[in-house]
Parts: C-alpha cells; structure tokens; sequence
C-alpha cells in the first residue's frame, strides 16, 4: 500500500479501503470504545469501591471499640461505683463549719492526753480551693520524743484529715524535753462544693 493509495481512500466508502487501514481503524474504534467504558463507567465504580473499602475499615474500627467498650462495661460500672464510695469515704473525712471547733479540741486534747505542753496553737487563715478549704495550724508543743510520736500517731487516727508538715524538732533545755514546732492543717468542707457533708454525730462516732 503506496501513499497515493492512502491518498485516494474514499471516506464515505468504508468497503473499498484495504484490509490493512480496516483492520487498523477497527482497532482505534475499539480502544476508544474501551478508554471510554473505563473513564465513564469503570474508574467511578473503582473510586466508589475504594470509598466504601474505607468506610468499612473506619465502621469495623468503630464497631471493634465499642465491643471493647461493651465487654468491658460491668467492669467500668463496678470501679466507677468503688471511686465514688472512696471519694465519699474521703468526703465524709472533712468536717463541715460547725464541727471544725470540735476538731481543734480534738487535737490539742490528743497533745494534752500525751502530757505535752502546748506553747502555741494558733490557727490560720483558711485557703480555699475546689470543694474544700485548707485551714493551716501552726502548732509548737515540748514534750519527750516518744510522746511526740504518741501525738502525731493520735492525731492521724482521728476520723477527721489532719496533716502535718513541716516539722522542726530541737532540745528543749531541759532533760529529754524536746520542742517541735510544726504546720498541722486541715480541711473543711465548702458548702455547695457538689456533694452534701455528713451531718453531726455525737462525738466519739465515727
């Protein structure tokens, strides 16, 4: 096939071109046939295909959590029930208003019970916080080392929170006498902090 027969190939004619430009054209019909079934047809289900594949990676991740989670509930429940008993045990350790003088007699009777003397006991200014203020207690007692240690152990098992800080232990002068000065603190309650106070109990109750 010469140029001059490409040259005189009649359109309009399809029957009388050589079985080479028919086989050739017949092969350019059918791969614009097939790159426009993909483009139009086949790539967007391919993109949809994938958007499902994922979407169902994200909804078995969602649907392995929340079975993790539904296993796990009952145990959730019963340590979510212990922190709540803990925190109103913690609560109840607080004293509201009208039990805090009790409380201050209650420490400086355990020092008194101990035969230490008592050469301040001078309660602060109280420092609010979240639910509970922080009353500080600059206490200064003199006694042997052993009743010391007998008042502070008297103190922490007292019903109520009381903590000690800052302590300083020097001789006191006169024989095994020995002096400690110390910031004692406390916590009272603050109305309207979320949770109700106990009430008053006659004292000696826990």
């Amino acid at each position: 096939m010469t140029l001059d027969d490409l040259k005189n190939i009649d359109v309009n004619n399809l029957g009388s071109w050589p079985v080479p430009i028919k086989i050739g054209g017949t092969l350019i019909v059918c791969l614009l046939i097939l790159f426009a079934g993909f483009w139009f047809l086949i790539q967007g289900e391919l993109e949809e295909y994938d958007t499902a594949q994922q979407k169902e990676a994200g909804l078995r991740e969602t649907f392995m959590n929340k079975k993790g989670l539904a296993i796990n509930l009952p145990a959730y429940k019963q340590q979510m029930e212990e922190m709540e008993q803990t925190f109103g045990s913690l609560l109840r350790q607080l004293p509201n208003t009208t039990e805090v003088p009790d409380l201050l007699v209650d420490i400086t009777q355990a020092g008194l019970g101990r035969g230490l003397e008592f050469a301040l006991f001078r309660p602060e200014k109280e420092q609010p916080r979240d639910f509970y203020a922080e009353m500080p207690i600059s206490v200064e007692v003199r006694g042997t080392y052993h009743e010391l240690a007998q008042f502070v152990s008297d103190v922490a098992a007292l019903p109520r929170i009381v903590t000690f800080g800052d302590i300083n232990i020097a001789a006191g002068g006169k024989g095994s006498k020995l002096t400690m000065s110390a910031k004692a603190k406390t916590y009272r309650y603050l109305e309207g902090g979320g949770a109700k106070p106990e009430q008053k109990k006659p004292r000696g109750q826990k």
